[in-house]
């Protein structure tokens, strides 16, 4: 029965309960109805019986000691008195049940005979009314209508003890049904209080327990703790389906957060290795060494130019070899663009032209570390280098609020429009083939330490290119959140 129980549906669970609930109702309604009708039915009928011959019984008594006082007085207002007695008692006899079926053939013959007698009675009365108390057989109808007084209040006494009789005999007769009522409603009670106990035990545990131990789960994966454990249901209904399909689901999101934070940590790892391999291009240690042997010789040699030269790139590679951090100030970054642009001056002489405008406040604001020199090398490799009149490459910084937006543009021969939507294209896909190594490294960087990172890439053929990155440095994420 519990196995049956357990695989019914919700909805048909639910109507069992309510089946169940009202016929709970339905049999205890049923049962006072039985006991309030034998009540009103068998109870009331013999007290009514009983009151209608005691009433009967007392008019009569009352008529009689009223006729008395009449014929001792003579007085009209004892002749009144007696009247309205008279007519109480024609009132009770009338009110006297007269049913064969319900009365029974005793009851039933000793109140027509009654009916009979005061039917006489009234004649032998209403003859002594027109009689005159001087007539000579005045006094021996007086003392007849003494006689069927008596006589009728004899037969109201027996039939009140008749009738006493029956509702006894009744009573006797459906005492059993009387035990038995209480009895069946006292089973019946404990019956329903043992099935509401099953359902309210039933509904405890296939409903409410797994609805309660679902919004623990819930709450507790809310503060992403997924180490609570696993609770089983042994219904088949909708609860079971859906603690089984929830625990699924905590399972795979579980998984879920394992796997991105591996690829997380494969992806940091790996952008740690791009960022090094971008910077092994151009910063092998051996050649920071043999730079500083060269510049110390041309600096015994007297070659001022030289030296600069030789100083500068020197300084170029030790930034790169000693720079460990994510993040660097922005004032370094633009002393490392210096440095190189010295030496592309040295090479293409006035073609290019630098300039820095960056606002004093931004000069200390930290930034992801080698960021400046790849986008100032891309406007000379692909902007200026291929021009004969070359250009002007202008790097500038503000600040909008809390946003920090670094710009770097030349004035070189742009990128067509079809080139640079495919390099935008690429740098949303991750394509380093379609943007270079230098362009989407950079790109790919501010995205992930920054949660508002963004870089937007303008050109036209011609008229040159433009790089902004823009970012809110308080929304930098640190290892752990990368």
């Amino acid at each position: 029965m519990a196995k049956r129980w357990l695989s019914l549906s919700l909805e048909k669970k639910v109507r069992w309960i309510a089946a169940c609930a009202g016929a709970v109702v339905f049999f205890s309604i049923g049962a006072n109805l039985l006991v309030a009708g034998f009540g009103l039915g068998g109870f009331g009928k013999i007290l009514d019986d009983n009151a209608a011959s005691l009433a009967f019984w007392s008019a009569m008594e009352s008529e009689r000691l009223a006729f008395e006082r009449y014929a001792d007085t003579s007085l009209p207002e004892e002749k009144e008195r007696f009247l309205e007695a008279k007519a109480q008692t024609r009132r009770c006899l009338d009110a006297l049940p007269l049913d064969y079926r319900e009365t029974g053939p005793a009851i039933y013959a000793r109140t027509w005979s009654i009916r009979n007698m005061y039917e006489n009675y009234e004649a032998e009365t209403k003859a002594l009314w027109e009689m005159n108390p001087d007539d000579s057989d005045y006094v021996e109808r007086l003392y007849q209508i003494y006689r069927l007084q008596g006589y009728i209040k004899d037969k109201a006494g027996q039939l009140e003890q008749l009738t006493m009789e029956a509702g006894n005999a009744r009573y006797e007769s459906q005492r059993p049904l009387l035990v038995l009522l209480p009895l069946i409603s006292i089973l019946w009670g404990a019956a329903a209080l043992w099935m509401v106990w099953r359902l309210s035990r039933s509904v405890r545990l296939s409903i409410v327990q797994p609805v309660v131990i679902l919004v623990g789960e819930a709450a507790r994966i809310a503060q992403n703790d997924f180490s609570g454990p696993e609770f089983t249901v042994q219904g088949e209904d909708e609860i079971g389906l859906l603690v089984q399909s929830f625990y699924k689901m905590k399972e795979a999101t579980r998984g879920y957060i394992h796997a991105l934070k591996e690829n997380h940590e494969k992806e940091r790892q790996l952008q740690a290795v791009r960022l090094q391999m971008l910077k092994s291009q151009i910063n092998p240690h051996f050649l920071f060494n043999t730079l500083n042997m060269i510049a110390s010789t041309a600096q015994i040699e007297d070659a001022k130019a030289t030296e600069k030269m030789i100083t500068a790139l020197s300084r170029l590679f030790h930034y790169n070899l000693k720079s460990g951090a994510s993040v660097m100030p922005l004032d370094r970054e633009l002393k490392v663009v210096q440095d190189y642009m010295y030496l592309q001056q040295m090479r293409f002489g006035k073609r290019i032209r630098y300039c820095a405008d960056c606002a004093p406040q931004t000069l200390d604001i930290l930034v992801p570390s080698f960021m400046l020199q790849p986008l100032v090398e891309n406007a000379v490799k692909h902007g200026l280098s291929s021009d004969s009149k070359g250009g002007r490459i202008l790097v500038r910084a503000w600040k909008e609020g809390a946003r920090l937006w670094i710009s770097v543009a030349d004035t070189g021969v742009g990128i067509e429009s079809r080139r640079l939507e495919q390099i935008r294209l690429a740098l949303r896909d991750g394509d380093e083939n379609g943007t270079g190594i230098g362009l989407g490294n950079i790109y790919r960087r501010i995205r992930a330490m920054y949660r508002d990172g963004e870089m937007f890439l303008y050109s036209k053929s011609g008229c040159g290119t433009a790089v902004q990155i823009t970012f809110t440095p308080e929304t930098y994420k640190d290892e752990d959140e990368r």
